[in-house]
């Protein structure tokens, strides 16, 4: 999404000519625009910079609108407060526009499988903000919730909340990435969250893993 056409071409041509990705449509920064859109996308690639600024709430209407599709964000501006907010939207990743090209495939294979693209600086920033919020109070259904969970999988969550992906979760527990991912499966519907990002917000939130360093 961009309301600059040579940015949507461009972006465009890279990401066809790259395998196992395929652009199944572009639209301007206007969230009435996606109805245009056939195939429903995997990832949701938002330039930010041509919001004219509303760029934080067509994003949000985004998000909302356009799910379980993940959102990651271009922009050119280095600020990591912006990062934090979209973060607390529920983005799922920012990649700068200087970066190489490489850099944006990786950002769009990572979002796709649903792992998050923030550095850890920013990621610690929206998780204390959450911990600050929401205290440690544990409410009745998330404790039924969280009850549920085996040891493994409250290890699993722990071990997530650390940044660590599928294969150094695998490696860890001395378990396959199979079993790994069935334990990730279990976990979600347990918790009822959707994806890795909601799982560490959920558990930073709710305690079932330590807050990150300040």
């Amino acid at each position: 999404m961009s309301d600059h056409t040579i940015v949507r071409a461009g972006v465009r041509s890279l990401i066809d000519e790259h395998p196992g990705m395929t652009v199944v449509g572009e639209t301007r920064s206007r969230v009435e625009d996606l109805g245009s859109i056939q195939d429903r996308p995997d990832v949701i690639l938002i330039d930010l910079d041509s919001s004219n600024g509303n760029g934080h709430e067509y994003l949000a209407s985004v998000i909302q609108t356009m799910q379980p599709a993940c959102v990651l964000v271009l922009t050119s501006r280095r600020d990591p407060e912006l990062y934090q907010r979209i973060a607390q939207q529920g983005c799922m990743g920012v990649v700068l526009k200087d970066e190489p090209i490489e850099v944006l495939l990786k950002a769009i294979e990572r979002v796709s499988a649903g792992e998050i693209w923030f550095d850890g600086s920013t990621m610690a920033g929206v998780l204390r903000d959450i911990k600050h919020t929401n205290g440690s109070k544990l409410d009745g259904e998330a404790a039924a919730r969280i009850a549920t969970l085996t040891k493994r999988e409250r290890e699993v969550v722990i071990l997530m909340s650390e940044g660590l992906k599928t294969g150094q979760l695998a490696e860890r527990m001395f378990i396959s990435e199979t079993t790994v991912r069935h334990h990730l499966t279990s976990v979600f519907d347990k918790l009822d969250v959707a994806d890795r990002f909601e799982l560490v917000f959920y558990a930073y939130k709710h305690g079932l893993a330590p807050p990150p360093p300040r």
